[in-house]
């Protein structure tokens, strides 16, 4: 076997246990930008654990050859041109969410005139299922992410004892306020 088969294997390898390990990932055609911008973006993925690298469309073919995935025609189509993957291991909505924003913040450097926009969604994937662009950057990116849901959990939690506690002070508030009410009406 030569050397650069065995290292697309490897390659294929890693490209299938990156998707297998992530909770969703989102495909992004990120021609046109700048060195500058996409640096600052690896930089906000990195922060929020999400994977990005920039894969050939036969690896990412090949990865998912026995994903029932590949047979979906959808895919295949989205498999053209340039192609950066964004694997969330934890947080399912953590890269749609980071492409949102950082689309929102650039919109005048990423869609010029006369020119195709610039860093635009391809497509998603989500439990095995295919997430067209407007799906990712509308229904994905507006999942709680992993700290608010957290906090929603918190807030369920502590909200019976919370409660309990509050039944638990009424009746001796009831009865400082009669009290109080007696010592004034007899002060007076």
């Amino acid at each position: 076997m030569s050397a650069s088969r065995s290292i697309k294997q490897e390659q294929v390898a890693a490209l299938r246990d990156s998707f297998d390990r992530a909770v969703a990932t989102v495909l992004l055609d990120f021609r046109g930008v700048d060195v500058e911008k996409i640096t600052d973006l690896r930089g906000r993925f990195r922060k929020a654990g999400v994977e990005y690298k920039v894969v050939k469309n036969n690896l990412v073919r090949k990865a998912l050859a026995d994903n029932e995935l590949a047979a979906n025609p959808s895919l295949d189509e989205h498999l053209r041109g340039m192609t950066g993957v964004a694997w969330s291991y934890e947080d399912p909505s953590a890269a749609a969410k980071i492409i949102k924003e950082f689309r929102k913040e650039h919109a005048g450097d990423l869609a010029k005139k006369d020119e195709p926009e610039k860093l635009t969604v391809k497509c998603g994937l989500l439990e095995g299922e295919l997430l067209d662009a407007r799906q990712v950057e509308t229904e994905l990116a507006s999942l709680p992410g992993k700290d608010e849901l957290r906090a929603m959990l918190l807030a369920q939690l502590q909200a019976p004892a919370q409660n309990l506690v509050r039944q638990l002070q009424a009746p001796g508030q009831n009865l400082a306020l009669v009290l109080e009410a007696y010592r004034r009406e007899n002060q007076g």
